[in-house]
């Protein structure tokens, strides 16, 4: 995700062209200013046809258009927000199973505070990489060479290290360290991880209808194509120019939509989850493990950012 200064206005377009979309989009309006050119050249110049639309059939053509980029947006963005507000639920429910914890441990149990700690911070990790291309065991911290044969066996990680979670807060009760009331809630905070789970899920394995994508695509490349016969007779060839301002502004938005309705990838303008999973990791390992300073460092490599 791009981090930027939004009160920096000028800089900010100073800086436009380094937006992979808008380097995609430049291409897309130059070809359309090609196609444009052509059809003003073989109107204007060759066959000097009548063949004219009048101009207020493409305004009312432009206000359907613009309705329906309007919804195609908010429904992006909408994914692209939820999957922030679900990543935002998985920092507060980790920091919440850690806070409970740290309470109910010993602060001498170093052995079940690394165990929690490390599948808390392995969880997110894994959870970032399951949504891309699937989980990258050697992202995942502290694992032995038997439990990195285990994880290989498993098609879905994840919820792996969640019955790896739900096991541990039950040896726990077992062991009489937690009560049944504190089992219950720990239960509650892991099942709380579970939904989450399935709530990025959800966003990553529902895309936008394809015929509805490939409607809109196809609506804004004949309003395009049809746009000159309706401005060359008012503007020449200055029909070229217009026309590629017109297609920039609608197909820019049709892009943009395009890259935020799946959040979760390495996009210029995606989430940052990379980043959520490394302050996960940081936040646990600060509240469970009690390090010293010494620790701190020995154990530095839980710290570095994962992408």
């Amino acid at each position: 995700m791009v981090i930027y200064n939004n009160k920096e206005w000028f800089n900010s377009l100073i800086n436009f062209y380094r937006s992979y979309i808008i380097r995609v989009l430049l291409r897309y309006v130059l070809i359309m200013g090609l196609i444009t050119t052509i059809i003003c050249v073989l109107i204007l110049d060759v066959f000097k046809t009548g063949i004219r639309f009048h101009s207020g059939t493409f305004s009312l053509l432009g206000i359907v258009l613009s309705i329906l980029l309007v919804f195609r947006t908010n429904t992006a963005y909408d994914r692209w927000w939820e999957g922030r507000k679900q990543w935002g639920s998985l920092v507060n429910t980790s920091r919440n199973i850690a806070l409970s914890l740290h309470t109910l441990l010993e602060r001498t149990d170093t052995q079940n505070r690394d165990f929690f700690s490390k599948h808390l911070a392995n969880f997110a990790i894994a959870l970032k990489e399951h949504l891309r291309t699937g989980v990258k065991l050697e992202e995942l911290h502290h694992l032995t060479d038997p439990e990195k044969q285990t994880y290989g066996r498993r098609q879905h990680i994840p919820n792996f290290i969640l019955s790896q979670l739900y096991e541990g807060v039950q040896e726990l009760y077992r062991a009489g360290v937690i009560s049944g009331y504190d089992l219950m809630q720990l239960k509650t905070h892991v099942g709380t991880l579970t939904d989450i789970l399935g709530a990025c899920e959800r966003i990553k394995k529902t895309p936008i209808p394809f015929s509805y994508n490939i409607y809109i695509k196809t609506f804004i490349l004949a309003y395009a194509i049809m746009l000159p016969f309706g401005l060359i007779e008012e503007f020449g060839y200055y029909t070229i120019p217009v026309v590629m301002l017109i297609f920039f502004a609608f197909v820019g938005v049709e892009l943009l939509a395009e890259e935020i309705e799946d959040p979760f990838e390495l996009d210029c303008n995606d989430l940052p989850t990379g980043t959520i999973a490394t302050t996960i990791g940081n936040n646990v390992a600060e509240i469970l493990c009690l390090f010293s300073e010494a620790e701190k460092e020995e154990k530095r490599e839980l710290f570095e950012k994962i992408f």
